[in-house]
């Protein structure tokens, strides 16, 4: 436990570190000797404080390149305030049964009223995540904003409003499982962006629906794995 307070305690510090020094977007930070000495902890508390920046969409680590900045603030990633819950995969599981209701429908209205800006911004984030994906980063920061994109696009003021419910779910899925879901996510995607391109309320409908089960199915198969 005094572990974990540490490494949350070194993320506070890291975080007003990027944004005091300042580290700007893009660039990469201290090496990790160097922070930990900055911070007086040891280098595996460092390697947690990071994943957890990671893990909200600050941090990007690259295989033999280093830590980059790829947002100087955290998403509030905790707005229903599911932290409190052990359970990570079942609560995964429960939160796809929420999403199934909600992200089927704003996917719809997305496909209605999408601009071509909008679908532009779209094509562009599948592209980005694909590329993030085949160069060993971490794809949760573009992830979540191609689901806002989709919920941005729908038009509709309330969908907007619950943005910070989808960012919490991508959040907590990701965190549960990992990079389990990736690869099958990114036909799922473009099928979804494909259909809203092509106005197809339906299609962008079924196509969310299709991407949910078969995630929902695999966190259901690592549960009862566990």
């Amino acid at each position: 436990m005094n572990d974990k307070l540490l490494a949350f305690q070194t993320e506070e510090k890291l975080l007003r570190y990027i944004q005091n020094e300042p580290v700007n977007v893009g660039e990469k930070i201290a090496s990790e000797n160097e922070l930990a000495q900055r911070f007086n902890v040891s280098r595996n508390t460092l390697r947690e404080a990071v994943k957890i920046l990671v893990s909200k969409g600050v941090l990007d680590v690259r295989r033999g390149c280093g830590t980059f900045v790829i947002s100087s603030s955290t998403i509030d990633d905790d707005p229903l305030r599911l932290g409190r819950y052990n359970d990570r995969l079942q609560l995964a599981l429960e939160l796809f049964d929420v999403r199934l209701m909600l992200e089927p429908e704003i996917a719809a209205l997305a496909a209605m009223n999408a601009t071509d800006e909008d679908i532009a911004k779209m094509f562009n984030l599948c592209d980005e995540i694909e590329e993030i994906h085949r160069a060993g980063g971490n794809t949760f920061h573009k992830d979540t904003e191609l689901h806002t994109m989709i919920a941005h696009s729908s038009k509709n003021r309330v969908v907007q409003e619950l943005i910070p419910v989808i960012v919490s779910s991508v959040f907590t899925t990701m965190d549960a499982t990992g990079k389990r879901l990736l690869e099958q996510g990114f036909k799922a995607h473009r099928n979804i962006v494909d259909a809203i391109s092509k106005h197809d309320a339906t299609g962008a409908r079924c196509s969310m629906i299709e991407h949910f089960t078969c995630d929902r199915r695999l966190i259901y198969d690592m549960l009862h794995e566990k």
